[in-house]
């Protein structure tokens, strides 16, 4: 596979990051997702999953017999862990600022326990004001837990799965998917202690898929371009909603985004747009783990007696824009010294 194959899903995965902040505006200002013109943003985290497979595939199917399971485990760490702490330092930032909230802030002990377990990975929904979430100081840290299991069973278990358990394993986690969409009427699921197990069926999913796609090097090889796919990608989470939902999104995990996938990889890339790819992707990560204390914030300030209806436009656009530079700003001065400390320091040799 050429470098630009992985260029055209950087950027297809940066643009799904800025869509996911834009769907946590809207979700606030529109609450139920039929109406909301990105109500299907939520389908971002699975995009993020089969891609997330794919990548793991090319990375580390062969070479994770050379460097064994505790290099991989460490590698990581290095990789996820900085940000899913600058995430949560954020987030308990938020709380404990809040100008526009009106809600107590809760006891000393339980704001540290909140912490510990938001930098962990240990879900521990216990605000109600945050509607439960698995992770109350930075919501979409409910991904992230699931992207570390699919490591850890990806390193133990899938990285030495022959193609026929992989399809045997895809069907059941198909089917386990199909009946989840049905029973809830949708796929939003998996970041509440209500809808928790919806987390680990959509991964199972599409984690496998985007393995199976990688390894059996189903590229569409094609002339359409970066734009051409991310405008693919863009419609699937604005689409509207129809009678049958459920299907729909089904449909959507199960063969769309891994197409979009399989689209991406074999395409072609222009060079002017090779340096843009490059930013979308590395910025998509460190946008997804540190806008959510901002959207908490907005979240009160719309229930506030300071909220003014004409400025919704401004503050979604400006401020999507803001927490670009913010997320650059985190990751080029905090985020990536970190884990290039970290990687001189526990994986050169």
């Amino acid at each position: 596979m050429q470098k630009q194959h992985f260029l055209v899903l950087d950027g297809l995965r940066g643009v799904a990051a800025i869509l996911i902040v834009v769907f946590h505006f809207m979700e606030w200002i529109i609450t139920d997702f039929e109406k909301n013109f990105i109500g299907h943003g939520f389908l971002a985290v699975d995009f993020f999953f089969c891609l997330s497979g794919f990548v793991l595939g090319y990375a580390y199917d062969q070479k994770l017999k050379i460097i064994g399971l505790k290099k991989f485990f460490v590698a990581r760490l290095i990789r996820l862990q900085p940000l899913v702490v600058i995430g949560s330092l954020l987030g308990l930032i938020g709380l404990l600022w809040a100008p526009f909230s009106s809600i107590d802030i809760p006891p000393t002990r339980d704001i540290i326990s909140i912490f510990l377990c938001s930098i962990f990975l240990i879900p521990y929904p216990v605000l109600a004001d945050k509607a439960y979430n698995l992770f109350s100081l930075n919501a979409p840290s409910w991904s992230l837990f699931w992207e570390y299991v699919a490591n850890i069973f990806y390193a133990t278990m899938l990285a030495k799965l022959n193609k026929k358990w992989l399809i045997l394993l895809l069907l059941v986690a198909a089917a386990a998917l199909a009946y989840t969409s049905y029973s809830y009427g949708n796929l939003s699921g998996g970041w509440s202690k209500d809808n928790v197990e919806v987390g680990g069926i959509r991964l199972a999913y599409s984690f496998c898929a985007g393995l199976w796609v990688f390894r059996n090097r189903y590229i569409v090889k094609n002339n359409l371009g970066f734009g051409s796919i991310a405008i693919l990608l863009a419609a699937v989470l604005l689409m509207p909603f129809t009678s049958l939902n459920w299907l729909v999104e089904t449909l959507v995990v199960l063969f769309y985004f891994p197409f979009i996938i399989s689209l991406g990889a074999g395409t072609s890339l222009k060079p002017p747009l090779q340096t843009t790819c490059k930013f979308l992707g590395d910025i998509s990560y460190p946008l997804y783990m540190t806008h959510y204390a901002a959207i908490w914030i907005f979240g009160d300030y719309l229930r506030s007696t300071f909220f003014v209806d004409k400025h919704l436009p401004y503050i979604v656009i400006i401020g999507t824009l803001v927490l670009l530079l913010f997320a650059w700003l985190i990751m080029k001065y905090i985020e990536v010294p970190i884990r290039k400390y970290l990687t001189n320091a526990y994986l050169k040799i």
